[in-house]
């Protein structure tokens, strides 16, 4: 029994190391539950005539490579910044080639809401497909399109992607 005991309190520290060391492979292997690779995150600034856009959607299309495997991420713009996401959460990119398409508009849905007597309308109604037409664009409509935008992007870790737009 003693040589048990003795035994024992030698490969105590080795198996206390071996443990800790599985358990952070472990937790350091669990990602979210989305089934998505690793993500890098990916912030950055929008700017039109180099004043920063007040809002709107930066979307970044991928190409390499193509979907499936590779998937879009979006970010909402806010004050000229924004942040991507691809399954939510702010949680990045996946790295790869994109084309980045960026809308930005003022669409004022309060005369298609009233005609609705609703709080809320779809997308597919008249009255919000009208309100969307007449939208004031604050940006040129060409960067709405990630195939006619011109911009482009290689995610290959976490870094700062910055759009300086002209007409």
């Amino acid at each position: 029994m003693n040589r048990c005991k003795s035994l024992l309190s030698k490969m105590w520290p080795a198996v206390a190391i071996a443990s800790s060391v599985a358990a952070g492979v472990i937790v350091a292997g669990c990602g979210d539950d989305s089934g998505l690779g690793r993500r890098y995150k990916i912030t950055g600034k929008v700017t039109y005539k180099n004043a920063p856009v007040a809002h709107g959607t930066v979307n970044f299309i991928p190409t390499k490579p193509p979907p499936p495997e590779g998937r879009a991420a979006t970010g909402e713009i806010k004050d000229g910044y924004y942040s991507l996401s691809t399954a939510g959460n702010d949680d990045g990119a996946l790295p790869g080639d994109y084309n980045v398409a960026i809308v930005a508009m003022d669409v004022d849905m309060s005369q298609a809401v009233a005609k609705t007597g609703l709080p809320k309308i779809h997308e597919g109604d008249a009255a919000y497909i009208k309100a969307v037409k007449s939208a004031k664009q604050l940006i040129p409509q060409k960067y709405g399109v990630s195939e006619t935008s011109g911009l482009k992007a290689t995610v290959d870790g976490n870094k700062t992607v910055d759009f300086n737009l002209s007409d």
